[in-house]
């Protein structure tokens, strides 16, 4: 059940989709429908919200739940005190974030013993209240009256050390006061960062270095900045702070408990009252609150980057109908070969040795063995892994490929994470008799003809497409991973006949154990016919088959709407727009039949259980059956011959392969061992731009010219822009 006000902070909160959107999203997913399920089956509800609008209606939805149930205990814990006033709680309820609540509940909440709470026990608050008044009388002399050894207070200055001590923690815990301070330091202040005494020693490559006396405005600190301070704290290299100019907020507060009140002997008592209130609670309490916010943003958008790869990574345009050989490249243990056929089927492997210290022997039979794999299994693609040895291996191959007088074309494969699978236990499930460097050469193979199939295998936070990840929270992180995978596997479909349980278990409502039993059911039944079939397997119930069963296409089975990302539910209506464009089962997919679809009028179909998008979509599908999404990506670029840095001149003109995407750049892949980096400001000319993903993604095929090369740091700067354009 949807609560009513928790459902209309939502709607506050998000002004670009509609309350109507918003209620049938919350409504669907309340009712067991995934993401996937609804963006793709359930437009006319929401108005055709996509998958990420959808997640972002989720995750404000999961925030504002959070507010709400933290505004009930909090109201709850003061009323439990007996201190709950009616003004009191229309304050929390009215509350738009969790500060704004934390702030009022401070005074309320229950804490450690401090000065503060030992001076009220002994009995001081009233004296602390009267000081409030600006007497005229003396201090010193109202605070005899308080005077008790019993209660360790010997002095009046005992008694006025507490009465400080209330003052100065009442003047702290006073929510407009917080909120005034938060937001002046915020708009105001700086990020400074000095390095430590024996910081430079301890960053013997300088990877710090430019943070070494660094300073920065807090609202323009980006989320790569306060990572990398953050880090450099954690490594006791550098000391960081919040730096603000203090007189203003000592003013304000003049203003705020003095302003002008007559003269009194209790003002300066009180102006020292604040001071410290500043100088011990407040001050720090905002510095913690200021740099915490800054990583939780630098967070979020560290992980949205990583998720936004990610995604562009696991969507490359796969290699379809060839044979392929992955190559792992190694110095020592030499290089593992492993062989796949069109469909990723394991058929053979070598192992050669073509780098020192392998003896010269073996080094000079390399080639020849090379090439007779190449020969034996007509090898027409190889994919060679990016790690130890991989420019090595790459010139090898390119020499070797000179010898071949047909055409092989090879491609450098992102290996990140490759050794972690074929270390896992999914990878010993289905090759048991092999070794790791083995499975992870096959791994390298089928990541070329399926990067989505096969990656999805793997760790993503191993595979390196962001920015310091292993700095993130892992929990959301791994949310991240969560969404980005299912958004990719179900916008892609998958093949119900050769899918691993690894890519099944992504589908839209099935989980491992049903991913399992629907790969166990083939192993036992033979190929599935039909899409109905699923209804067997274990497990599998109703929900679980309506919300999945669009997203699993079977080739060549009994009925040929199963290969098509139509839902079943809508098969009726399918078959009827297929007779009235006279269009036979058979013909689907012909570029008659296409032409004849072409010619429909997809409101003649809307009936009270099809509204007009599903029609489209229903109408697309019947156009192109089994589409992969991924055909209109950019295809890997296939080289044959290999460079070096020192090939590298400023001016000269490459293609290249972006791997990463970060806030201030994008690294390329132009053939060399090492990637180089395109800055922000080089990759439009004269236009600013902000974003880089705005620009390009993981896996975009770019033309670079080359800035400069530095052979010793092993850097290599590029630009997207070319010279007659500068």
């Amino acid at each position: 059940m949807i609560d009513k006000q928790t459902l209309e902070l939502v709607q506050h909160n998000l002004s670009t989709i509609g309350k109507s959107q918003i209620a049938a999203v919350l409504k669907l997913m309340d009712e067991g429908n995934t993401i996937p399920f609804i963006a793709r089956y359930r437009k006319e509800m929401t108005g055709s919200l996509d998958e990420v609008q959808i997640q972002t209606v989720e995750a404000e939805y999961q925030r504002a739940t959070a507010l709400q149930d933290r505004k009930a205990a909090v109201i709850k814990s003061i009323d439990e005190e007996g201190k709950l006033t009616p003004q009191l709680r229309q304050s929390i309820l009215a509350s738009a974030n969790l500060q704004d609540v934390e702030d009022i509940y401070l005074p309320y909440k229950q804490k450690r013993q401090t000065k503060a709470t030992l001076a009220k026990q002994r009995g001081l608050k009233p004296f602390a209240r009267w000081l409030l008044t600006f007497p005229s009388g003396n201090l010193e002399v109202a605070a005899q009256k308080y005077v008790d050894p019993s209660k360790e207070l010997r002095s009046p200055q005992d008694v006025l050390d507490g009465a400080h001590e209330i003052l100065a923690e009442t003047f702290s815990e006073l929510a407009p006061v917080r909120n005034w301070v938060r937001g002046f330091t915020t708009r105001t202040g700086k990020i400074r960062a000095t390095v430590k005494p024996k910081g430079k020693a301890l960053d013997e490559k300088g990877v710090y270095q430019q943070y070494y006396d660094f300073a920065e405005p807090i609202a323009k600190m980006t989320a790569t900045r306060t990572l990398a301070i953050n880090r450099g704290e954690k490594e006791k290299i550098l000391t960081v702070k919040v730096a603000v100019d203090t007189d203003p907020i000592i003013n304000y507060c003049h203003f705020k408990f003095v302003g002008k009140r007559p003269d009194s002997p209790a003002t300066a008592f009180i102006e020292a009252g604040y001071q410290d209130a500043y100088k011990r609670f407040i001050g720090p309490a905002i510095e913690r609150e200021l740099r915490s916010s800054l990583t939780a943003t630098a967070n979020d958008q560290s992980i949205k980057v990583f998720g936004q790869n990610l995604y562009n990574l696991l969507m490359q345009a796969p290699i379809k109908g060839k044979i392929v050989l992955g190559f792992d490249p190694a110095y020592r243990t030499g290089c593992k070969l492993a062989i796949v056929d069109e469909n990723g089927k394991y058929l053979g492997k070598g192992l050669i040795y073509p780098h020192k210290p392998a003896p010269e022997q073996k080094r000079q039979a390399a080639q020849q063995e090379f090439i007779a794999i190449l020969a034996k299994y007509h090898v027409q693609m190889i994919a060679i892994g990016n790690g130890t040895a991989s420019r090595e291996s790459e010139q090898f191959v390119a020499d070797a490929l000179k010898r071949v007088k047909r055409d092989i074309y090879y491609v450098i494969v992102n290996e990140a994470g490759a050794s972690v699978y074929s270390a896992s236990q999914a990878a010993r499930d289905e090759f048991p008799d092999l070794h790791v460097e083995q499975r992870s050469a096959i791994s390298i193979a089928r990541r070329l003809q399926d990067p989505l199939a096969e990656l999805v295998k793997i760790d993503p936070e191993s595979i390196g497409v962001g920015q310091y990840q292993h700095d993130l929270p892992a929990k959301d992180l791994a949310n991240e991973v969560d969404v980005v995978v299912e958004r990719a596997v179900n916008r892609v479909g998958v093949n119900l006949n050769t899918a691993s349980y690894q890519l099944l278990e992504h589908i839209s409502g099935l989980s491992t154990t049903i991913a399992r039993n629907i790969v166990k059911y083939r192993d036992e039944n033979g190929r599935y016919n039909s899409r109905k079939e699923l209804k067997k397997v274990a497990r599998l119930g109703p929900k679980a088959y309506e919300q999945s069963v669009g997203f699993l296409r079977i080739i060549g089975g009994k009925e040929p709407l199963d290969n098509t990302d139509i839902h079943p539910e809508s098969y009726a209506v399918a078959r009827k727009i297929l007779q009235a464009a006279r269009v036979e089962s058979a013909e689907i997919g012909t570029a008659a039949a296409a032409a004849k679809l072409q010619g429909l009028t997809a409101q003649n179909f809307v009936g009270a259980t099809v509204g007009l998008e599903t029609v489209k979509d229903i109408i697309n599908s019947l156009q192109n059956p089994g589409r992969d999404l991924r055909d209109q990506m950019p295809a890997p670029l296939l080289r044959k011959d290999v460079l070096t840095m020192a090939d590298l001149k400023p001016g000269m003109k490459l293609e290249g392969t972006v791997r990463n995407v970060v806030d201030f750049g994008a690294f390329v892949d132009i053939g060399v061992k090492h990637d180089g980096l395109v800055h922000v400001s080089r990759m439009r000319a004269h236009q600013f731009i902000r974003d880089p993903k705005t620009v390009v993604s993981v896996g975009d095929i770019v033309t670079v010219w080359i800035e400069s090369v530095d052979l010793e740091r092993e850097r290599i700067q590029l630009t997207m822009v070319s010279p007659e354009a500068q």
